[in-house]
């Protein structure tokens, strides 16, 4: 089974705090809002790279491992040069939508378990 969320480094990253554990995980939803718009590969590859390296940074403080790596590899596309064919990004893009998908749905799940029950369980 994957693990999206390294509940430990969400553990760490919060210090065991349920409450706080809950808000990252809210402003991390927050984060994929405003900036998962911005995964466009018509747009500028700047622009789409800034995107990609704010969500890294906030899967970073959540665990989500495989969300960072999908990013970190857009990233460094989006700011090479000559920057990436407009396939190539749409496919960068497209596996951090893959992953995406998933990571949302388990920080749906822990922020659940963190707030029905009340304890992190790091496990």
């Amino acid at each position: 089974m994957i693990r999206w969320i390294e509940r430990a480094t969400l553990h760490a990253n919060t210090g065991g705090d349920s409450e706080l554990a809950v808000e990252v995980l809210d402003i991390f939803a927050g984060q994929v809002e405003t900036w998962g718009q911005m995964l466009d590969a018509k747009s500028d590859p700047e622009r789409w790279a800034d995107a990609a390296h704010t969500l890294k940074g906030a899967a970073l403080g959540i665990g989500a491992v495989q969300l960072a790596d999908a990013c970190k590899l857009a990233e460094e596309a989006g700011r090479s040069e000559p920057p990436p064919s407009l396939t190539r990004a749409a496919l960068l893009l497209n596996d951090i939508r893959d992953v995406l998908m998933p990571t949302l749905e388990e920080v749906a799940k822990v922020r659940h378990e963190l707030s029905v029950s009340g304890i992190f369980r790091a496990s």
